[in-house]
């Protein structure tokens, strides 16, 4: 049978649709794509970018809720705390006029309905989903000190709760909506991914170009796609030859040749030249939508981790209930004081309440996110941090996160002793200004950090699959791959032997048809690459290689940096596989990528980690982003993981040990010769509340 959960809160499940108790966000079946259960079952035909929008619009106005009673609750909490009997005794002075007690009813009643109704709602969610948790003992909590405080405004003895109220309502509400902002599901990836797409596209139709709308776009119909632009749908070229670039969609670093019969993937772009394409895979057909789908369903499939807090919480809920009635029951019948049994049984109540406990984890996340964030780790997803500390394996995508994603000159080799290495390169450069091919950009590159004049150039001329050739100071040049003699019947110069042609593309430049010297070019590697996998080794994790690319280069980079092992010619889908694999193995496993190609992979891992030089999509899929692009900082999240883990237990620890030290002396264990007064209770509670920050404010990040 089909389960429902709450993305929000995966503890509720249903045997049918509905709305969560808790939230009031749609359920959705288990292990489907995060969207409404309404959309889901009703409205295939709107678009994922339709869906997405809906969560996201609605999952901002529920934490948005949050924060605005927050603030209201705040304001009104001020009046409170100066009319409050407690803290006017406390503090050493005294305000008070007639009728006071009933402005601080009045107060108390709009701070309890408005401020805790969230609680409240969510404690008869928690229960009718029988699911206990901090909604419960916070709704608990605040009801006991309210109707104790309106019995003592009305008349019995005692001192009001009204101000233990409203600050645990006030901390309540903003420790909520702290965690809620660090869960909030990635799902602005589907809105990246689909942005990949164009919005017109130029068709076929009666014998005419003409331009429609991207969904008007049928299956067998024929694209025309002008350089620069991006593939609408997955097809086959008809006419035409260019070089793609798939990169965000295959991980494949080197733009790709497309010819007559050959297929194009929707969201890659076009190079410089024009191309027809037979439209084979339309909107949720396109490879693009089902990398859309497989990130859906490995997202609604992680956030099924429950809280730790909210553990806690449910025990002490029943350890405060039971404790509670049970006070009040044996004093009452001892004692025959209800006075008195009241008093024992409210202080136990506000005892329990769980203020330090509401903080403990969010105060840690707001700090350790703050934190991180001025060190390049942007955190967003707080889970990640709880499982990083176990991590056995990380898995690294090769372009753009082990390497620069750029095509660089590595070598500039004169062949002859007529031209300079400079002066080669500046003839590269003229004749490849006109061209879009990554070698170009690379040759262009270099150019200018080496502050070289830009000759110009005329006649260009681009030689198909081959190079560029043009006029460059009343000289021929031609730059081109291996290629170009072997069609020529021309004799292939020698290859110097250090260079490796498993990892660098070969570019020769001929002046007036004479060889004069070869620029190799690679994606290199970043600088802190090789320092990232040793030090991980030495945290006995294990590192592999997942990319796109091919065997040799897959092959060179992973002996070069020392790594566990390599997988190449993945594709998204065989990416998220591949770690599958690895999880159903036992393995917790980290992915780090930057491209659309890694983002299915990214949300499947109990940990995804994007690079900052890649696109919006890995960043939304992943739980951490690194915004230095730097392999080190993964060995800097890992380290501050641990150390951001430890505070929360740390916090936990001291939340609840309060609590069995104070509970049972709020219940009047060693009475009569010592009693924990309300006012005791209070403290001590605030005084936990205060450990518990200055700790999550004692925690650190490793730099180095």
């Amino acid at each position: 049978m089909v389960k429902y959960t709450c993305p929000m809160h995966p503890q509720v499940l249903k045997d049918e649709p509905g709305k969560c108790p808790l939230c009031g966000m749609s359920l959705v079946p288990m292990g489907s794509p995060q969207q409404h259960t309404h959309a889901h079952e009703h409205d295939h035909h709107h678009s994922h970018e339709h869906h997405t929008k809906d969560y996201n619009k609605h999952e901002g106005h529920h934490t948005n809720d949050f924060l605005k009673r927050f603030w209201v609750s705040l304001i009104i909490t001020i009046p409170i705390l100066l009319l409050s009997h407690m803290i006017q005794h406390w503090l050493g002075f005294s305000f008070t006029f007639p009728g006071d007690n009933y402005v601080l009813l009045g107060l108390g009643t709009v701070i309890y309905i408005y401020g805790g109704m969230p609680f409240l709602k969510g404690m008869v969610g928690e229960i009718k989903a029988k699911a206990i948790g901090m909604m419960t003992l916070v709704a608990i909590a605040i009801s006991v000190a309210y109707v104790y405080s309106v019995a003592v405004a009305l008349g019995l003895k005692g001192m009001d709760f009204f101000w233990e109220l409203a600050t645990l309502i006030v901390i309540m509400l903003l420790g909520h909506w702290l965690e809620m902002r660090s869960q909030m599901a990635a799902s602005k990836a589907l809105q990246s991914l689909v942005a990949l797409l164009p919005n017109k596209v130029t068709v076929w139709r009666h014998g005419e170009q003409v331009e429609i709308k991207l969904d008007e776009l049928k299956n067998d119909e024929i694209v025309v796609i002008k350089p620069g632009e991006k593939i609408p749908a997955d097809g086959i070229v008809t006419e035409g030859s260019s070089y793609v670039n798939e990169s965000m969609l295959t991980g494949e670093s080197v733009p790709v040749k497309k010819e007559v019969n050959t297929k194009v993937i929707a969201g890659a772009v076009n190079g410089d030249g024009a191309l027809q394409i037979k439209t084979t895979g339309v909107g949720k057909d396109s490879y693009l939508n089902k990398v859309i789908d497989l990130v859906q369903m490995a997202q609604t499939a992680k956030s099924n981790t429950q809280n730790l807090a909210d553990k806690v919480a449910k025990w002490l809920t029943f350890i405060a209930i039971g404790v509670g009635v049970s006070t009040f029951g044996y004093w009452f019948v001892s004692k025959g004081d209800l006075a008195f049994a009241l008093e024992r049984m409210v202080t136990v109540m506000v005892t329990a309440c769980p203020h330090a406990l509401g903080v403990a984890i969010p105060l840690v996340v707001a700090i350790s996110t703050t934190l991180s964030a001025t060190s390049g780790l942007l955190i967003r997803n707080r889970t990640a941090f709880e499982i990083t500390r176990n991590l056995s394996i990380i898995i690294f995508d090769k372009t753009g996160t082990l390497t620069k994603g750029s095509h660089a000159v590595e070598r500039i080799i004169p062949l002859t002793n007529t031209f300079s290495a400079n002066e080669i390169l500046q003839y590269a450069a003229a004749v490849q200004q006109n061209s879009e091919h990554h070698i170009a950009k690379g040759v262009l590159k270099r150019l200018k950090e080496l502050n070289l004049e830009l000759w110009v150039s005329q006649n260009f001329q681009y030689i198909q699959g081959v190079g560029v050739k043009g006029t460059v100071k009343g000289k021929e040049v031609i730059a081109v791959g291996p290629n170009y003699f072997n069609q020529n019947n021309l004799t292939l110069p020698e290859i110097p032997s250090d260079i490796d042609q498993n990892t660098e593309t070969v570019n020769f430049v001929l002046i007036d048809n004479k060889p004069v010297g070869i620029i190799s070019l690679a994606d290199s590697l970043r600088e802190s690459s090789k320092e990232a996998i040793d030090a991980l080794k030495q945290m006995n994790i294990k590192s592999y290689l997942l990319t796109g690319d091919n065997e040799k280069v897959a092959a060179a980079i992973a002996k070069q940096l020392d790594m566990d092992g390599y997988w190449a010619n993945v594709l998204p889908h065989n990416k998220l596989e591949k770690i599958k694999e690895l999880q159903d193995k036992g393995e917790i496993v980290a992915m780090t990528g930057d491209g659309v190609n890694d983002a299915p992979a990214l949300a499947q891992a109990d940990v995804g980690i994007a690079v900052g030089s890649g696109t919006d999509v890995a960043a939304e899929t992943a739980d951490i982003i690194l915004a230095n692009s730097d392999p080190k900082d993964v060995v800097k999240l890992i380290d501050f993981g641990k150390r951001t883990y430890r505070k929360m237990i740390q916090n936990i620890v001291w939340a609840v040990g309060y609590n069995v030290i104070a509970i049972p002396l709020s219940a009047g264990i060693f009475y009569p010769k010592f009693v924990l007064s309300p006012a005791v209770g209070a403290i001590l509670m605030s005084a936990s509340t205060i450990v518990v920050a200055i700790n999550a404010s004692l925690l650190k990040l490793n730099k180095s």
